[in-house]
């Protein structure tokens, strides 16, 4: 599976910003999908997670109730809607997937990754 991630910007604090990823091959709708975030000097973080069929989501409480991820089986993209955007959330974002429906929370856990797009939130 290959990934393309898309869709990052400049946007103030409050605002919104909705990435993509792109995945090619035909069995995009057997991987379990995640975005995950790196801050400059920091650690990569996970954000949430989509299981195969769309059905269930899973986030880090420090994006509860501002972010959510959708996906479409039948185009093979996966989406991260990001609303309420805060200075804090400034990051390059990267999706990942994984083979089958178990979550996966940690970078070490992904088969594949996207290249990253940039997110910065001005204050």
């Amino acid at each position: 599976v290959q990934l393309q991630a898309s869709g990052g910007g400049l946007v103030q604090t409050g605002g919104s910003l909705r990435l993509s990823c792109a995945a090619s091959g035909r069995t995009f709708g057997s991987y379990t999908m995640a975005w995950f975030r790196q801050a400059p000097g920091k650690e990569r973080d996970f954000v949430g997670s989509i299981n195969p069929s769309g059905g269930s989501m899973i986030y880090a409480d420090s994006v509860k109730g501002r972010f959510a991820i959708s996906r479409d089986n039948a185009k093979n993209t996966v989406n991260l809607q990001m609303d309420s955007l805060k200075p804090e959330d400034t990051a390059v974002y990267f999706c990942a997937a994984r083979r089958g429906s178990l979550w996966f929370t940690r970078p070490r856990e992904s088969e594949y990754w996207g290249q990253g797009t940039l997110v910065t939130v001005s204050s």
